[in-house]
């Protein structure tokens, strides 16, 4: 199902005045306009979970009510493809070595996960990918990199840091991404579609605000191409309460 989604975008007078020399004027203007609006689907297929007939920006800053993103698709249609609660204690998955832990660390619990709730075909493609925001990459290299070390010691980290992995697999850092959460697919198996003939365009020169209002709309629907091959991580807890 295709939802209308709204993009709205300004420019204030002031950069236009600044751009207006430069031979490219026009590709800056498309360019600042393209880059907001594939933020804004990146921001709504992460954290999506509704389409409202009025959105309301104060109660859902992340686009929550814009359209259902990707996340809440495999939570709606895949459930059993949703890992979001460990054994010690409601609705978390408590990272922590020792007793007081689900997983002693992000990467057993992302190798555990896969080999059990992915299929064993899947399990053995090289395209598989670990999406996740910059907080659970952050948990788990900052403290290597926090110390001292010898030469031979930082060449190693250097080599863990370029490559950047759970569980075995590549990760990959996203924007607005779900804090605490972790998306094990490959990216081709994300999609968004747009109904044919549904685009439409107005622009406004708003003196009043001092700047050209752009205002576009399309029906569009964030769609996960292979639900066995999408795996939910959420409800991540870094550390065991006190």
């Amino acid at each position: 199902m295709c939802r209308q989604t709204d993009s709205d975008t300004h420019v204030k007078y002031a950069k236009l005045d600044l751009w207006a020399k430069f031979k490219d004027f026009q590709t800056r203007l498309r360019n600042q306009i393209v880059a907001q609006q594939a933020r804004d689907r990146i921001m709504i297929g992460f954290n999506g979970t509704s389409a409202a007939a009025t959105t309301n920006r104060g109660t859902s800053p992340l686009l929550q009510d814009v359209n259902i993103g990707w996340l809440q698709q495999i939570r709606a249609n895949k459930p059993t493809h949703v890992f979001a609660a460990g054994a010690k204690e409601a609705n978390k998955i408590i990272i922590e070595a020792g007793a007081d832990g689900d997983y002693a660390n992000l990467d057993s619990l992302v190798y555990d996960a896969i080999h059990s709730f992915l299929p064993e075909w899947v399990r053995a493609s090289t395209d598989l990918r670990c999406i996740v925001g910059d907080g659970l990459l952050h948990d788990k290299y900052f403290p290597m990199v926090d110390q001292e070390e010898k030469p031979t010691e930082r060449l190693a980290l250097e080599v863990l840091l370029s490559k950047k992995e759970l569980g075995g697999r590549q990760a990959a850092r996203v924007p607005y991404m779900r804090p605490n959460s972790i998306l094990i697919t490959p990216f081709s198996n994300l999609s968004i579609y747009e109904q044919e003939n549904t685009r439409r365009r107005t622009i406004v020169d708003n003196a009043k605000r001092s700047r050209i209002e752009t205002y576009e709309s399309v029906n569009e629907a964030y769609v996960v191409e292979e639900y066995d091959w999408a795996l939910l991580i959420e409800n991540i807890q870094i550390g065991a309460t006190a």
